[in-house]
């Protein structure tokens, strides 16, 4: 009897020790049995994410022009400018009462200090900066600050209103520099970047394409071969750059027309290649070297021609001095052609002549009432405009 009881001790024994070694594994191989069982959910399982398609499958490539930014921004500043301005006073009738009785000793004008935005850009490690004249003109003081915060107070070398340049110096270290490109190259539909600081928001990008080039006869400035763009270019743009998409220098940013009329994506520039010389003779000389023979053309209608006795219309010699009037021209003479070359504006008189080197001479040939004439002129320099 009691041999039984010990034998069925020691199986009961077994079994329970087996049973728990059994339920050991179990639990280490499936923990989430025991979950479920106690009312808990199991543990998500690790979602991997999607794998990426071949780069020839993500589709068309990210059109970006983050590299010529990049590469020109850096060379393009803000200036800030202040010019004292003179207001008259329009006397009240109470101020005329007041005048009359104190002998006019009350102030008739108020002095105003008035502040204005521009960009300019660096164009060489010695410092020299390329703005528009009208950013700096008349202006009492000048402050440049760089793309890397830095601010100098730059020197004015030389200006030139007839193409709207002018160039500074700044006296910095480690000065970052802009490419020059070539204007010449440029074609209507080329992308171009204007960089500059609209409304004091430095370091503006705008994108657009060359609308049109060799645009003349605005009435902006005297010289004028301007790339249109349609860049968005607002004010403080002006003396900004004009980059294309490689980042090098197409233009100096200069005009928005009827900005006030509500027109958008009109904007001018001054092309680089006209930029090269104004600086090459700015830097050299402190201003720009042309040639001139004393002549005013001016562009008239055949209808205009003949309410004056004309015999038709064209280029006409408004004015004449000297040295043009000793070489016989006078007033009323039509010029037909320069050196050989057709005359079919004033403007492109003007050119030719101003680029002719001062000491030389320039056969015209002229339409004086039915008579074609021809006369040899000499080419002095320019006289500079009063500041």
């Amino acid at each position: 009897m009691l041999q039984r009881l010990g034998r069925g001790l020691t199986f009961i024994a077994g079994s329970v020790v087996g049973g728990l070694a059994l339920a050991f594994v179990i639990v280490a191989l499936r923990p989430d049995l025991i979950r479920r069982s106690a009312g808990v959910a199991p543990a998500p399982a690790a979602v991997s994410a999607p794998a990426l398609p071949p780069p020839a499958q993500r589709g068309p490539a990210r059109v970006t022009y983050a590299a010529a930014v990049k590469r020109a921004a850096p060379a393009v500043v803000n200036i800030y400018t202040a010019r004292v301005v003179t207001y008259r006073i329009d006397p009240s009738p109470l101020g005329e009462l007041f005048g009359n009785v104190f002998g006019n000793v009350l102030p008739q004008t108020r002095r105003l200090i008035e502040r204005s935005l521009g960009s300019g850009v660096i164009v060489d490690e010695q410092g020299h900066i390329v703005t528009n004249y009208h950013v700096i003109a008349n202006a009492s003081a000048i402050r440049v600050q760089l793309a890397d915060g830095r601010v100098a107070q730059p020197q004015v070398v030389g200006v030139d209103p007839d193409t709207d340049l002018a160039v500074l110096k700044i006296d910095l270290p480690n000065l970052p520099v802009i490419t020059f490109g070539r204007s010449d190259d440029l074609q209507v539909g080329d992308v171009v970047l204007a960089i500059g600081d609209p409304l004091g928001l430095s370091q503006t990008v705008t994108h657009g394409i060359v609308s049109a080039t060799a645009r003349g006869q605005l009435g902006i400035t005297t010289f004028e071969d301007f790339i249109q763009t349609d860049a968005p270019i607002n004010f403080g743009n002006s003396g900004g750059a004009l980059v294309d998409s490689s980042g090098e220098l197409v233009g100096i940013n200069t005009a928005i027309v009827a900005k006030s009329l509500g027109v958008e994506g009109i904007g001018f520039a001054i092309p680089v290649d006209m930029v090269r010389g104004v600086l090459r003779d700015i830097v050299k000389y402190g201003r720009v070297i042309r040639g001139w023979i004393g002549i005013v053309p001016e562009d008239i209608s055949d209808t205009q021609a003949q309410q004056l006795g004309l015999a038709r219309g064209g280029v006409v010699i408004a004015y004449v001095g000297s040295p043009a009037q000793e070489a016989g021209l006078r007033p009323g003479d039509l010029l037909l052609s320069i050196d050989g070359a057709p005359v079919t504006s004033a403007e492109e008189a003007r050119a030719r002549i101003a680029i002719s080197k001062p000491g030389s001479t320039l056969t015209l040939h002229y339409l004086r009432g039915s008579s074609q004439l021809d006369v040899k002129v000499r080419v002095v320099e320019q006289p500079r405009a009063p500041a």
